[in-house]
Protein backbone atom coordinates (compact mmCIF):
# COMPACT_ATOMS: atom_id res chain seq x y z
CA UNK A 1 0.00 0.00 0.00
CA UNK A 2 1.19 3.50 -0.88
CA UNK A 3 1.39 6.11 2.09
CA UNK A 4 -0.70 8.51 -0.20
CA UNK A 5 -3.15 5.55 0.14
CA UNK A 6 -2.69 4.31 3.72
CA UNK A 7 -4.57 5.47 6.50
CA UNK A 8 -3.68 7.08 9.21
CA UNK A 9 -1.59 5.21 11.65
CA UNK A 10 -0.06 8.19 13.76
CA UNK A 11 -1.54 11.43 14.35
CA UNK A 12 -0.72 14.44 16.79
CA UNK A 13 -2.84 17.81 17.32
CA UNK A 14 -1.55 20.40 19.27
CA UNK A 15 1.78 18.08 21.01
CA UNK A 16 3.59 19.46 23.43
CA UNK A 17 7.11 17.99 25.28
CA UNK A 18 8.43 20.23 28.39
CA UNK A 19 11.35 19.50 30.64
CA UNK A 20 10.68 21.75 33.81
CA UNK A 21 10.51 25.61 32.09
CA UNK A 22 11.75 24.37 28.31
CA UNK A 23 9.39 23.66 25.36
CA UNK A 24 11.43 20.49 23.51
CA UNK A 25 8.31 20.30 21.38
CA UNK A 26 6.21 23.36 20.87
CA UNK A 27 2.17 22.30 19.66
CA UNK A 28 3.32 19.79 16.77
CA UNK A 29 0.39 18.58 14.45
CA UNK A 30 1.51 16.11 11.89
CA UNK A 31 -0.09 12.42 10.64
CA UNK A 32 1.65 9.60 9.41
CA UNK A 33 0.14 7.00 6.93
CA UNK A 34 0.43 3.45 6.62
CA UNK A 35 3.07 2.26 4.78
CA UNK A 36 4.62 4.96 3.89
CA UNK A 37 8.41 6.33 5.05
CA UNK A 38 7.91 9.49 7.42
CA UNK A 39 10.77 11.97 8.37
CA UNK A 40 11.45 14.34 11.23
CA UNK A 41 14.23 16.66 9.63
CA UNK A 42 16.27 19.14 11.54
CA UNK A 43 19.22 19.65 13.64
CA UNK A 44 20.37 18.63 17.21
CA UNK A 45 17.97 20.41 19.26
CA UNK A 46 15.05 20.70 16.74
CA UNK A 47 12.89 18.25 18.99
CA UNK A 48 13.04 15.38 17.04
CA UNK A 49 14.06 12.67 19.70
CA UNK A 50 11.73 14.42 22.00
CA UNK A 51 8.69 13.47 19.07
CA UNK A 52 9.70 10.05 18.86
CA UNK A 53 10.25 8.85 22.32
CA UNK A 54 6.53 10.11 22.78
CA UNK A 55 5.65 7.70 19.59
CA UNK A 56 7.61 5.33 21.01
CA UNK A 57 5.36 4.92 23.93
CA UNK A 58 8.58 5.85 26.89
CA UNK A 59 8.45 9.85 27.31
CA UNK A 60 4.88 10.92 28.63
CA UNK A 61 2.28 13.91 26.57
CA UNK A 62 2.88 16.61 28.63
CA UNK A 63 -0.07 18.16 26.61
CA UNK A 64 -2.00 17.60 23.21
CA UNK A 65 -3.19 14.43 21.39
CA UNK A 66 -1.49 11.77 20.11
CA UNK A 67 -3.09 8.53 19.10
CA UNK A 68 -0.61 5.61 17.77
CA UNK A 69 -2.88 2.84 15.40
CA UNK A 70 -5.87 4.46 17.30
CA UNK A 71 -4.38 3.84 20.92
CA UNK A 72 -3.42 6.37 23.50
CA UNK A 73 0.09 5.84 24.84
CA UNK A 74 -0.87 7.28 28.59
CA UNK A 75 -3.30 4.27 28.80
CA UNK A 76 -2.26 1.80 26.03
CA UNK A 77 1.72 2.19 26.34
CA UNK A 78 1.82 -1.67 26.38
CA UNK A 79 -0.04 -2.68 23.38
CA UNK A 80 0.86 -0.25 21.32
CA UNK A 81 5.22 -0.53 22.02
CA UNK A 82 4.51 -4.65 20.92
CA UNK A 83 3.49 -3.39 17.83
CA UNK A 84 6.39 -1.15 17.07
CA UNK A 85 10.39 -1.55 16.41
CA UNK A 86 12.86 0.82 17.70
CA UNK A 87 16.33 1.85 16.65
CA UNK A 88 17.56 4.03 18.62
CA UNK A 89 20.17 6.60 18.52
CA UNK A 90 23.13 4.88 20.05
CA UNK A 91 22.96 1.01 19.41
CA UNK A 92 22.19 -1.15 22.65
CA UNK A 93 23.57 -4.51 21.74
CA UNK A 94 25.26 -6.45 24.05
CA UNK A 95 28.60 -6.44 22.73
CA UNK A 96 29.74 -10.02 24.21
CA UNK A 97 27.17 -11.73 22.96
CA UNK A 98 26.87 -13.39 19.52
CA UNK A 99 25.57 -11.34 16.79
CA UNK A 100 22.61 -14.01 16.50
CA UNK A 101 22.37 -14.52 20.38
CA UNK A 102 21.48 -10.72 20.15
CA UNK A 103 18.51 -11.57 17.82
CA UNK A 104 17.70 -14.41 20.11
CA UNK A 105 17.12 -13.09 23.61
CA UNK A 106 15.41 -9.90 22.32
CA UNK A 107 12.92 -11.83 20.94
CA UNK A 108 12.23 -13.87 23.45
CA UNK A 109 10.72 -10.72 25.33
CA UNK A 110 8.07 -11.66 22.82
CA UNK A 111 7.35 -14.65 24.33
CA UNK A 112 8.23 -16.04 21.14
CA UNK A 113 9.65 -19.67 21.30
CA UNK A 114 12.83 -20.25 21.26
CA UNK A 115 13.25 -22.61 18.22
CA UNK A 116 11.01 -20.06 16.31
CA UNK A 117 13.62 -17.27 17.28
CA UNK A 118 16.82 -19.04 16.09
CA UNK A 119 15.19 -19.15 12.98
CA UNK A 120 14.09 -15.92 12.46
CA UNK A 121 17.32 -14.44 13.69
CA UNK A 122 18.83 -16.13 10.82
CA UNK A 123 15.97 -14.69 8.54
CA UNK A 124 17.00 -11.37 9.58
CA UNK A 125 20.86 -11.70 9.41
CA UNK A 126 20.09 -13.09 5.92
CA UNK A 127 18.14 -9.83 5.14
CA UNK A 128 20.45 -7.55 6.55
CA UNK A 129 23.12 -9.14 4.83
CA UNK A 130 25.09 -10.38 7.71
CA UNK A 131 24.42 -14.07 8.02
CA UNK A 132 27.76 -14.87 8.17
CA UNK A 133 28.49 -12.94 10.88
CA UNK A 134 26.16 -14.54 13.37
CA UNK A 135 28.15 -16.87 15.16
CA UNK A 136 30.80 -13.76 16.11
CA UNK A 137 30.70 -11.62 18.60
CA UNK A 138 29.16 -7.91 18.05
CA UNK A 139 32.11 -6.01 20.11
CA UNK A 140 34.51 -5.62 17.16
CA UNK A 141 32.06 -5.65 14.17
CA UNK A 142 32.17 -2.17 12.07
CA UNK A 143 29.85 0.89 13.04
CA UNK A 144 27.79 0.15 10.05
CA UNK A 145 27.47 -3.72 10.75
CA UNK A 146 26.40 -3.09 14.35
CA UNK A 147 23.45 -0.68 12.83
CA UNK A 148 22.44 -3.53 10.69
CA UNK A 149 22.24 -6.16 13.55
CA UNK A 150 20.26 -3.20 15.61
CA UNK A 151 17.75 -3.15 12.61
CA UNK A 152 17.40 -6.93 12.73
CA UNK A 153 16.61 -7.01 16.02
CA UNK A 154 14.00 -4.47 16.08
CA UNK A 155 12.15 -6.82 13.49
CA UNK A 156 12.41 -9.80 15.47
CA UNK A 157 8.72 -8.93 16.90
CA UNK A 158 6.95 -8.35 12.85
CA UNK A 159 6.78 -4.63 13.58
CA UNK A 160 4.04 -2.88 11.73
CA UNK A 161 5.87 0.59 12.32
CA UNK A 162 9.70 1.30 12.52
CA UNK A 163 11.25 4.04 14.51
CA UNK A 164 14.89 5.32 13.52
CA UNK A 165 16.36 8.00 15.46
CA UNK A 166 19.46 8.97 13.50
CA UNK A 167 19.93 5.75 11.90
CA UNK A 168 22.99 6.55 10.10
CA UNK A 169 25.03 9.53 12.29
CA UNK A 170 28.35 8.42 12.10
CA UNK A 171 28.67 5.71 9.34
CA UNK A 172 30.75 6.25 6.25
CA UNK A 173 29.01 6.49 2.98
CA UNK A 174 29.47 2.95 1.86
CA UNK A 175 27.33 1.83 5.15
CA UNK A 176 24.68 4.14 4.56
CA UNK A 177 23.85 3.14 1.09
CA UNK A 178 24.12 -0.45 2.26
CA UNK A 179 21.44 0.81 5.12
CA UNK A 180 19.01 3.14 2.99
CA UNK A 181 18.62 0.04 0.82
CA UNK A 182 17.52 -2.42 3.72
CA UNK A 183 15.14 0.38 4.68
CA UNK A 184 14.10 0.73 1.35
CA UNK A 185 13.15 -3.37 1.07
CA UNK A 186 11.44 -2.95 4.43
CA UNK A 187 9.20 -0.08 3.17
CA UNK A 188 8.84 -2.34 -0.22
CA UNK A 189 7.10 -4.98 2.22
CA UNK A 190 4.87 -2.79 3.74
CA UNK A 191 6.74 -1.87 7.01
CA UNK A 192 6.04 2.25 8.07
CA UNK A 193 9.24 4.17 8.37
CA UNK A 194 9.06 6.90 10.65
CA UNK A 195 12.93 8.75 11.09
CA UNK A 196 14.81 11.35 12.51
CA UNK A 197 17.60 12.79 10.58
CA UNK A 198 19.50 15.83 9.97
CA UNK A 199 20.96 14.85 6.77
CA UNK A 200 19.32 15.74 3.99
CA UNK A 201 20.81 13.31 1.61
CA UNK A 202 19.03 10.89 4.05
CA UNK A 203 15.38 12.69 3.99
CA UNK A 204 15.38 13.28 -0.38
CA UNK A 205 16.54 9.19 -0.41
CA UNK A 206 14.11 7.59 2.35
CA UNK A 207 11.19 9.62 2.57
CA UNK A 208 7.84 10.05 1.15
CA UNK A 209 6.47 12.95 3.06
CA UNK A 210 8.69 14.56 6.21
CA UNK A 211 8.23 17.71 8.25
CA UNK A 212 11.13 20.51 8.62
CA UNK A 213 11.40 20.49 12.59
CA UNK A 214 13.53 23.55 14.33
CA UNK A 215 13.70 24.63 17.94
CA UNK A 216 10.64 22.33 18.52
CA UNK A 217 8.09 23.53 16.04
CA UNK A 218 7.13 22.46 12.26
CA UNK A 219 8.35 25.19 9.63
CA UNK A 220 6.96 23.08 6.35
CA UNK A 221 5.48 19.41 5.67
CA UNK A 222 5.55 17.91 2.10
CA UNK A 223 7.35 15.54 0.28
CA UNK A 224 11.19 16.15 -0.45
CA UNK A 225 10.47 17.49 -4.55
CA UNK A 226 6.88 20.08 -3.15
CA UNK A 227 9.30 21.11 -0.61
CA UNK A 228 12.26 21.78 -2.67
CA UNK A 229 9.72 23.52 -5.63
CA UNK A 230 8.13 25.61 -2.90
CA UNK A 231 10.60 27.16 -1.20
CA UNK A 232 13.51 27.36 -3.63
CA UNK A 233 14.97 28.17 -6.97
CA UNK A 234 15.84 25.23 -9.28
CA UNK A 235 19.53 25.68 -8.90
CA UNK A 236 22.06 27.12 -6.89
CA UNK A 237 25.43 28.95 -7.70
CA UNK A 238 28.21 29.10 -4.61
CA UNK A 239 30.69 31.32 -4.61
CA UNK A 240 33.68 31.23 -2.26
CA UNK A 241 35.64 34.39 -2.42
CA UNK A 242 39.18 34.72 0.14
CA UNK A 243 38.35 34.27 4.04
CA UNK A 244 37.10 36.70 5.50
CA UNK A 245 36.13 38.82 2.56
CA UNK A 246 32.37 37.87 1.28
CA UNK A 247 30.57 40.74 3.34
CA UNK A 248 33.17 43.04 1.15
CA UNK A 249 32.27 40.86 -2.13
CA UNK A 250 28.40 40.55 -1.05
CA UNK A 251 27.24 43.88 -2.56
CA UNK A 252 28.98 43.13 -6.08
CA UNK A 253 26.55 40.66 -6.36
CA UNK A 254 23.45 41.69 -5.16
CA UNK A 255 20.48 41.17 -7.07
CA UNK A 256 22.19 38.42 -8.96
CA UNK A 257 19.31 35.38 -9.08
CA UNK A 258 16.04 35.36 -6.81
CA UNK A 259 17.66 35.72 -3.60
CA UNK A 260 21.14 35.39 -1.95
CA UNK A 261 22.36 33.56 1.73
CA UNK A 262 26.09 35.74 2.89
CA UNK A 263 27.47 32.33 5.35
CA UNK A 264 30.14 32.69 6.75
CA UNK A 265 32.40 30.14 3.85
CA UNK A 266 30.63 31.33 1.22
CA UNK A 267 28.09 33.53 -0.74
CA UNK A 268 24.63 31.11 -2.08
CA UNK A 269 22.84 32.52 -5.06
CA UNK A 270 19.50 30.99 -6.14
CA UNK A 271 18.93 30.99 -9.63
CA UNK A 272 16.65 29.40 -12.12
CA UNK A 273 20.10 28.95 -14.07
CA UNK A 274 23.17 29.14 -12.38
CA UNK A 275 25.16 29.31 -14.98
CA UNK A 276 23.25 32.62 -16.10
CA UNK A 277 23.96 33.77 -12.28
CA UNK A 278 27.69 32.99 -12.86
CA UNK A 279 27.98 34.73 -16.10
CA UNK A 280 26.23 37.88 -14.59
CA UNK A 281 28.94 37.65 -11.32
CA UNK A 282 31.90 37.41 -14.16
CA UNK A 283 30.12 40.62 -15.55
CA UNK A 284 30.13 42.34 -12.23
CA UNK A 285 34.25 41.66 -12.22
CA UNK A 286 32.94 40.06 -8.85
CA UNK A 287 36.23 37.70 -9.08
CA UNK A 288 35.47 34.29 -6.87
CA UNK A 289 38.30 31.78 -5.49
CA UNK A 290 35.88 29.12 -7.01
CA UNK A 291 32.32 28.85 -8.28
CA UNK A 292 29.88 25.48 -8.15
CA UNK A 293 26.22 25.40 -9.73
CA UNK A 294 24.17 22.73 -8.27
CA UNK A 295 20.34 21.69 -7.92
CA UNK A 296 18.69 23.25 -4.87
CA UNK A 297 18.02 20.49 -1.77
CA UNK A 298 16.22 20.49 1.51
CA UNK A 299 19.33 22.15 3.16
CA UNK A 300 17.89 25.13 0.82
CA UNK A 301 15.48 24.85 2.24
CA UNK A 302 15.79 24.43 5.62
CA UNK A 303 17.81 27.76 5.44
CA UNK A 304 15.49 29.24 3.83
CA UNK A 305 12.82 28.58 6.33
CA UNK A 306 15.18 28.72 9.63
CA UNK A 307 17.92 31.05 8.67
CA UNK A 308 20.29 28.65 9.83
CA UNK A 309 21.85 25.07 8.40
CA UNK A 310 21.25 21.76 9.04
CA UNK A 311 24.64 21.38 10.28
CA UNK A 312 26.27 24.14 12.03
Amino acid sequence: MSGSEGTAVITAKALTKRFGDFEAVKGTDFEVRAGEAFGFLGPNGAGKSSTMRMIGAVSPVTSGELRIFGLDPADDGRKIRARLGVVPQQDELDEFLTVKDNLVIYGRYFDIPLKACREKAMELLEFVQLADRADSKVQPLSGGMKRRVTIARSLMSDPEILLLDEPTTGLDPQARHVLWDRLYRLKQQGVTLVLTTHYMDEAEQLCDRLVVMDQGEIAAEGSPAELIRTHSPREVLELRFPAGTNAEHAPKVEGVGARQEVLPDRILIYADDGEAALSEVHRRQAVPESALVRRSTLEDVFLRLTGRTLVE
